[in-house]
């Protein structure tokens, strides 16, 4: 992880005080902003690898920096949110966040974050033909799916969800982003459409379907894929 930059963007001063060291521990430079000014002319002009963002900021709210970096800019973004406020994880999420935690968090539940959000956006740059999701093997050219060998039937609307959710393993994603993208504007609000084929995926691929691990529930926000 070396040479990583870490831009966290929060007005607490505590926050920097705990996070700069446990930062540079796991390998991070740390770079600070106290405002959303300070933190998207910090994004242009240092270009950090990943942001830390809260959205609770005094001089605007921390989804308009989202917004306005994602006019310009891929750069990962974990957003910091308290844990209650679940309509503006999903806002966050639709704008382009790649993750969430929840305050109060341990500096190893934010480092997991980080390093999933980092592997996302390297495999976004060049896809490769063949994904795992735990032992599952999904082989997206030719549109079969494994398990040690042992090709698991899916029909090709189960395809689409799995290879969606399987690309953007470790990631948080809203109902609305999956039915967008697997299923195309027009469906974006059929969550329990949403929720049957994710029930027919957990059947067919999970171990325990009852207490899934490769298509984890983020209740009232939408599913992660497990890595």
């Amino acid at each position: 992880m070396t040479g990583i930059s870490v831009l966290v963007v929060d007005d607490e001063p505590a926050i920097h005080r705990f996070m700069a060291p446990a930062l540079a521990a796991n390998g991070y430079t740390a770079l600070r902003a106290d405002t959303g000014t300070e933190a998207l002319a910090l994004a242009v002009n240092r270009r950090p690898d990943i942001i830390v963002l809260d959205l609770g900021l005094p001089d605007m709210d921390g989804k308009e920096v989202l917004r306005r970096l994602r006019e310009w800019s891929e750069i990962p973004v974990v957003v910091l949110s308290a844990r209650d406020r679940e309509i503006e994880k999903i806002e966050a999420l639709d704008l382009g966040a790649d993750d969430f935690v929840n305050k109060p968090f341990g500096i190893g539940e934010l480092m997991a974050r980080l390093r999933a959000a980092l592997r996302h956006r390297m495999q976004e740059k060049g896809e490769t033909p063949v994904l795992r999701l735990g032992a599952i093997e999904i082989d997206i050219p030719r549109h079969r799916v494994l398990r040690e060998g042992a090709e698991i039937k899916l029909t090709p609307k189960e395809f689409d969800l799995l290879a969606f959710l399987a690309r953007h393993a470790g990631k948080v994603l809203t109902h609305r982003q999956i039915l967008r993208d697997v299923w195309g504007p027009a469906h974006e609000h059929d969550t329990q459409y949403l929720r049957v084929y994710v029930g027919q995926l957990r059947t067919k691929l999970e171990a325990d379907p009852a207490n899934p691990a490769l298509i984890v529930t983020e209740p009232g926000i939408g599913y992660r894929a497990g890595v």
